[in-house]
């Protein structure tokens, strides 16, 4: 995104400064460098610095998710790149020696003077003896040739998979790049809601860290989570619903173990996550694999309707699939939030739904 500038200082009061102060922050709750923060309204309500902040998470978490799709795809360049030198390493080694074998045979025909044969045969003491070597000297010869080819492919070979190596080369450096930009955006984009959030209160700070925590699970509970187990097992987890398999019901209890976790973007565990990273790593527990980015994570599986959610399902949110969290049952899912909050127990209904896949 393009930075905003700075706006010339000026004095400004009344309703117009609150109109203007209320645009800016409206602005820099989209903007990558969120100018302005230091001059927004000192008397923003919870609520309000709520909503701008949760914004900025939102958009941090799109971000997150090209950073781990990228990340994952410059991984799988630098793979192909490293088979594909290695591989030429190894024909520039059968290259040399075919090299070596036809400079040998030149050496050889050199040192023999190359006379005609028909000089050859009249010189010879010998002209049955001779004229058997010559036949063997024409094998010689055809078989020299088929090298002399052999090496000639050998060299169209070895400059493919060069060329090949080079398009991986451009790919690693194209990822890489995009690493950059998203991590700047990330970083930016959390800075900006940090700085919101320095500015409230004590008091305000804490009604902020409340806001939902009536479906937060403690650290205790992490600790010693409730048990969870497929259908037909007699075992449920915290919400009283069974998970309808064995592998739903291992990623559930892997997502249980969690809770507590703290959020770092990027992160697939087994200490920290970010919201795609918990759903890999819990199925990942349960011998599924699944991708790891959201984008990519709701085609993993099964579509299935909110109605029909069970616990295991993968459930997305927000227009762009941005954030994944894990359905545990009645309602409620397992997720890693954002960098305020740690891996938790939340409602699926806190954030707009916008699909689900079951993949177990």
């Amino acid at each position: 995104m393009a930075a905003h500038r700075k706006a010339r200082q000026r004095s400004i009061g009344g309703n117009t400064a609150r109109t203007a102060v209320t645009i800016a922050l409206a602005g820099a709750a989209t903007a990558t460098g969120f100018d302005g923060v230091g001059h927004a309204d000192p008397q923003l309500s919870p609520a309000q610095v709520k909503a701008r902040v949760d914004k900025l998470y939102e958009e941090a978490e799109a971000a997150t998710q090209k950073y781990d799709g990228a990340k994952e795809k410059a991984g799988q360049a630098e793979a192909r790149l490293g088979k594909l030198r290695d591989e030429a390493a190894r024909r520039e080694d059968r290259l040399n020696t075919a090299r070596d074998a036809l400079g040998s045979m030149a050496a050889a025909q050199y040192r023999s003077g190359g006379l005609d044969p028909v000089v050859q045969l009249a010189l010879s003491d010998h002209p049955d003896r001779y004229l058997d070597g010559a036949a063997l000297a024409e094998r010689v010869g055809t078989r020299q040739s088929a090298e002399i080819a052999g090496v000639r492919q050998q060299l169209r070979e070895l400059d493919q998979l060069r060329s090949t190596a080079d398009g991986e080369l451009t790919t690693l450096r194209s990822r890489q790049a995009e690493l950059k930009k998203q991590k700047k955006t990330i970083n930016e984009k959390l800075g900006a809601a940090r700085q919101l959030l320095d500015r409230l209160t004590p008091a305000q700070r804490t009604q902020y860290a409340q806001r939902g925590d009536t479906q937060h699970v403690s650290r205790d509970t992490a600790r010693d989570p409730a048990p969870v187990a497929s259908s037909g097992s007699g075992a449920s987890g915290g919400t009283g619903v069974a998970a309808p398999n064995s592998r739903a019901a291992a990623a559930v209890a892997y997502a249980y173990s969690k809770l507590g976790s703290p959020y770092v973007w990027g992160a697939t565990g087994p200490n920290a996550f970010d919201c795609s990273g918990l759903a890999q790593a819990a199925y990942r527990s349960a011998g599924v694999s699944l991708p790891r980015t959201t984008y990519s994570q709701i085609n993993a599986g099964r579509r299935v309707a909110l109605s029909e959610l069970q616990p295991g399902d993968l459930v997305f949110f927000y227009a762009g699939i941005t954030h994944v969290g894990i359905y545990i049952g009645n309602g409620q899912m397992i997720h890693a939030p954002n960098p305020s909050a740690p891996v938790r127990v939340a409602p699926i209904s806190e954030m707009p739904f916008a699909g689900a896949t079951r993949v177990a």
